[in-house]
Order: structure tokens, then sequence, then C-alpha cells
């Protein structure tokens, strides 16, 4: 359990629980340790989810991983490229299918939300080498959302995808092997989005009634400040791309 960040991921979630407990008299929280590349345990870990609540009305798909950059395909290692396949392919689908067939399904014909979080690199070409793996998985992140949500029809299951711009969070320095200098080379220049502001996004779309679907919504970075009138809707991050790295030096704190 010590192995690749475990015990500092449990000792978040314990703590996280805990203070949702403090906040909300009554609440109920419970988290289990599953890999997402095995269906057999993906499906133990969902059976006992359903055993525990009596229904799963929310799956967020939120697993992923980039490894090996800035190496380019024909650079990577097999090892690596399994690894991202499994957990972001495999991951997503082992995890639907559990969900849907064990609770969604099951209930009055089919009733939940999906929520699966891709990327904005899904849509557009990365503009910087070392991801093909991970841009192509995100692409079929999209695909595969499409086409369940259409399989989907004639039931009362939303399937949406939040497509996340650059976020500062373990999965950017993990996708530079923890190398510092180039984590802060990506990052230069402009404040990328923070965990909460992803978060903010989601429940902006899971808040909305059964009757109205936000289908996509796409969350580019944040600048880090803005003058006085200026309006929030100027980015950092103009497109994947294009990244106004003068951002910071024009608009100080």
């Amino acid at each position: 359990m010590a192995l690749n960040g475990k015990v500092v991921l449990l000792d978040k979630l314990e703590k996280l629980i805990q203070t949702l407990s403090e906040q909300h008299p009554g609440f109920k929280g419970s988290f289990y340790v599953t890999d997402v590349t095995d269906h057999k345990a993906v499906e133990e870990s969902v059976s006992q989810a359903v055993q525990e609540a009596g229904h799963i009305d929310i799956l967020i798909n939120n697993a992923g991983l980039a490894l090996g950059a800035p190496a380019r395909f024909p650079e990577l290692s097999i090892a690596d490229i399994v690894t991202m396949n499994n957990t972001n392919v495999n991951g997503y689908m082992f995890m639907t299918h559990a969900v849907l067939n064990q609770a969604m399904l099951r209930r009055d014909g089919g009733v939940g939300t999906i929520l699966n979080i891709t990327s904005t690199t899904a849509l557009e070409a990365p503009p910087f080498p070392g991801e093909a793996v991970y841009h192509a998985n995100k692409a079929l992140q999209e695909a595969f959302t499409n086409a369940l949500r259409n399989e989907l029809t004639e039931t009362n299951i939303r399937v949406l995808a939040l497509r996340p711009g650059v976020v500062a969070t373990h999965f950017h320095e993990q996708r530079v092997g923890f190398d510092k200098g180039m984590y802060d080379e990506f990052m230069k220049g402009f404040q990328p989005l923070l965990s909460e502001d992803v978060a903010s996004a989601a429940v902006f779309m899971l808040s909305q009634p059964l009757n109205r679907s936000i289908k996509a919504l796409d969350v580019s970075q944040l600048a880090q400040g803005k003058k006085k009138g200026q309006a929030d809707m100027c980015k950092a991050q103009r497109s994947l791309n294009v990244f106004d790295r003068k951002w910071n030096e024009r608009n100080p704190q």
C-alpha cells in the first residue's frame, strides 16, 4: 500500500470523509481501493458499493494518467503504452459496464448520470511531444461518451463529458517524470486550473434537472488575475495550441 503514493491518497480520502461528516451531520462516506484495469476488481468494488449504498446515482470516471513525456511515441516503452491504454480506456469502460449492469439499469428501466472527465486535448492536436497515447485515449473517451449516450436512449441515464485544460495536480508532475524544471517550464507565464475549478464545473453539470443535459463542457485555464473592470471571459489558454504566456506579466495580482 505504500507504493505510488497510495498511502497519501488513502489519507486524503479519510480526511475528506471526516470533513464532510463534520460539515453535514448524517453524511456517510466510504471509499474502495480498486485497480480500474482489473475488471473483476472493479465489479467487486461496485457490488460492495451497491450493497452499502443501495444504489449508484452518479458515476464520475476520472481515473487517468500520462507517462513518458516528452518522449515521442516510438521512444515510449511498451509498458507505459499498455499502462495508459489500460487505465484511460479499459478503466472507463470496466467501471461504466459494472455500474450500468449492477445499478443504473436495474432501477426503473435506467436512471442515473455518467460524467466522463475527458480533456480539451480530446478534440485538438497537442502542441508538444510525448502524449500521443494519452491524447488518443482522450479522443476515444469522447467517442465512447457519444456512442454510449446514443445507446442509452429510452432510459433516464445522462452521459456527459467534462473537458478540463491544464490542471495543477499530481497528473502533470507524473507526466514529466516528476522533473520540476520541466513542470515549471510547462506552466510558465500562466495560472493553471486548480482541482476546485474542475470540481465546481462538475457540480454545475450534475446539478441540472434531469430534463436538462449539458452534454459537454470545456474548462480552460483561468488568468492569474484581472484588472479592475476586466471581463472574466479572457483566458490564458486561448486554445490547446495557444497559451498566452504573457498574461501574468500584463495582469499582476
